[in-house]
């Protein structure tokens, strides 16, 4: 859901900066299917010990609260990746390049919520949280490689995304570290202000 609302935001406001959509309704809807079925994969996680302690009431203040908290992480970081793939493809024309942002942001999108999965779930503290479940480390690992490797496939043609230049892959590589440093100190942040209500 917090990658919902930042997808959101960040194509809200690319869309008022960019001569093209970031991304193409088809591609928007093969990246929510791949997001999707990955999200299958908590089922079979491993829970924090206070969340098998009781039942716990389902809070909508706290879901509204997490989702404006890190759906502005996923945001800022978007746009940052607009701002590098827009930089950094400024030597090709602007069929390839609208190609290519097309692909580096749909990568983007798909590595930054694997990252997601793995360090948003559950709400322990630094060695509180149980190491996630087997399931849950393929799925991040193959929603990361979908991102990378459908657009050397006929179904990532099929769709519009086009293969990457290499020397995108640092640009990536970039926004996920710095995304991923974020995300684990907001998430510290986060267990700190509103601990009272977990």
């Amino acid at each position: 859901m917090t990658s919902n609302v930042g997808n959101v935001a960040s194509m809200l406001a690319a869309s008022a900066l960019l001569p093209f959509m970031p991304l193409l309704p088809l591609q928007v809807l093969a990246q929510n299917l791949v997001f999707d079925l990955s999200q299958l994969s908590l089922a079979y996680d491993r829970v924090d010990r206070a969340g098998l302690a009781g039942p716990r009431t389902f809070d909508v203040r706290d879901l509204a609260r997490f989702v404006a908290f890190f759906g502005l992480i996923g945001a800022v970081f978007d746009l940052a990746t607009f701002g590098l793939l827009w930089w950094a493809l400024q030597g090709y024309g602007d069929g390839p390049r609208e190609a290519l942002f097309h692909t580096g942001w749909f990568a983007e999108n798909l590595l930054t919520q694997a990252v997601a999965i793995l360090l948003l779930r559950g709400r322990g503290r630094r060695r509180g949280s149980p190491r996630p479940a087997r399931p849950v480390v393929l799925a991040a690992v193959a929603l990361s490689l979908t991102g990378l490797l459908l657009p050397f496939s006929p179904l990532g043609a099929a769709i519009g995304l086009r293969p990457l230049p290499a020397g995108l892959l640092p640009v990536l590589a970039a926004v996920l570290a710095g995304y991923a440093l974020a995300t684990v100190l907001m998430r510290r942040l986060y267990l700190r202000l509103f601990r009272r209500w977990l």
